[in-house]
């Protein structure tokens, strides 16, 4: 069986997102599970679109019984993300609302010196 949680160390830069995606899809036990990789994605970019390229972070992932948390830490207390409505022709904003829309609850968690923005999805 493998690890029931995963945990990394990383730098946010565009190239983290899709490696970070593959290692995922193999911790899955039934291979990838795409709304986990929708939301890591998510929180991932971001990390690299609010705070900037090279932002040190940590993903941790646990899968409890039905479930899966994601969780993303950055070394920004202050920068909380926002649900918010995007227009037809907006061609960003649409990331918390699609995190939102797959997972069965999320919120983010403030530190001193960091803050952590998590989801819970189904094992499924």
């Amino acid at each position: 069986m493998r690890d029931p949680e995963i945990e990394f160390a990383l730098l946010a830069v565009p190239k983290a997102v899709p490696e970070l995606r593959r290692t995922l899809s193999e911790w899955h036990p039934h291979g990838p599970h795409p709304d986990v990789q929708l939301c890591v994605s998510e929180l991932l970019s971001n990390v690299i679109r609010h705070l900037g390229e090279g932002t040190p972070v940590t993903v941790r992932l646990t899968r409890a019984p039905g479930r899966i948390r994601v969780a993303v830490t950055d070394p920004d207390p202050r920068a909380w993300p926002l649900l918010r409505s995007a227009g037809s022709d907006d061609e960003t904003g649409r990331g918390l609302a699609l995190l939102d829309a797959v997972s069965l609850r999320w919120g983010v968690e403030q530190g001193p010196d960091s803050k952590t923005v998590w989801c819970e999805l189904g094992e499924g």
